[in-house]
């Protein structure tokens, strides 16, 4: 069982020491949201607050905004299937290659789905003339900044040229951003004003590495939208423990600067070490990168107790593209070692 549909698929293998499939923050979970987990269990027998009044005023917090541009689901997964299911978009746009979940909400949801393929030789950059794909049957857009598996922000500019076309042709741009954050990229929240057909995505899961407590949350200024979106799905969708482990997460506001600093020395120092062993490393501006070696990589990884994302499912890549997310120093060392080891055997 060599391509799953998401990384992270530990259980599908036997003695896998490290995942490097996953793209979560090498910093690891941080010590005060498992206190406040194991400290608030014995709440955990009532049903959660359906709308999760504590966690969306700390959130609000955060984020700068109103608490009513804010719906909460079961990550950012769950977000994306009721905002297909609330708006059920015609036809919608995404990249090729993007993240699976868009293309499949919009199916589950009844519509079908144009791609706009990046190229390798461009770095599977977005480029400018992404507006120029919306039409006038375009219901929604998906556009994940930085891109996932590729690692690259888009360009303000650029988003704020789709956002423009999108409202032209009464449609809505999701953008998402949860790896943003590992970023220097701004936040898509400043286009607002101008635009109230943006939904951003966020989620909890990637920068305070949450991806078993499933906690994602949109912003939208549009009350009607964001209304919408909260009226589908089950009522109980944020369970007590993310709520209560999300509140935690909203008051430690160093956490992202912490991690950007890691990943401005870890970052450059394993995608140099991984071109000197001989592969191809796309440039990132996130915690995780995207390389191309031969198929057969992912297999001899699995041989070594490592598990490397295999990115043959996304489409615009094949079995010759990969993706790993950056962990701890000692940890990339172990990888890298590997991954030297299988290339001068051949």
């Amino acid at each position: 069982m060599k391509y799953d549909a998401h990384g992270g698929n530990t259980f599908a293998y036997e003695n896998i020491r490290l995942d490097f499939s996953v793209n979560l923050n090498p910093l690891g979970m941080p010590r005060e949201i498992i206190e406040a987990v194991q400290e608030n269990a014995d709440k955990f027998d009532a049903y959660p607050d359906t709308e999760c009044r504590e966690l969306k005023r700390l959130t609000a917090a955060w984020e700068n905004v109103p608490e009513d541009y804010i719906v909460f689901g079961n990550g950012a997964a769950d977000i994306i299937i009721r905002i297909c299911l609330a708006l059920r978009p015609g036809k919608a746009l995404v990249t090729a290659p993007a993240f699976s979940e868009y293309e499949k909400a919009v199916r589950e949801a009844g519509g079908s789905v144009e791609r706009f393929p990046l190229k390798e030789s461009d770095g599977f950059l977005i480029t400018p003339d992404f507006a120029g794909a919306i039409s006038p049957d375009t219901d929604m857009m998906f556009l994940c900044t930085p891109n996932n598996p590729t690692g690259r922000l888009t360009p303000l500019d650029t988003i704020r040229e789709a956002a423009d076309a999108c409202r032209k042709a009464g449609a809505v741009l999701v953008i998402d951003e949860c790896f943003l954050s590992f970023t220097e990229g701004k936040s898509c929240k400043c286009l607002f004003d101008e635009y109230k057909n943006v939904i951003v995505l966020k989620a909890f899961t990637k920068m305070f590495s949450m991806a078993g407590l499933r906690l994602g949350y949109m912003l939208c200024p549009d009350r009607e939208i964001a209304n919408l979106v909260f009226s589908v799905g089950q009522s109980w969708s944020v369970s007590t423990p993310a709520q209560v482990a999300g509140a935690a997460a909203m008051k430690l506001y160093d956490r992202p600067e912490k991690t950007r600093e890691y990943l401005a020395k870890e970052r450059p120092r394993v995608i140099e070490r991984l071109r000197s062993i001989g592969i191809k490393v796309f440039d990132s501006d996130a915690n995780y990168l995207l390389f191309k070696d031969r198929e057969e990589l992912w297999q001899s990884c699995l041989k070594e107790g490592i598990l490397i994302r295999s990115c043959e499912n996304f489409h615009g890549l094949d079995g010759s593209f990969f993706r790993i997310g950056l962990k701890t120093p000692e940890k990339n060392d172990i990888l890298l070692d590997v991954l030297e080891k299988i290339i001068s055997s051949r």
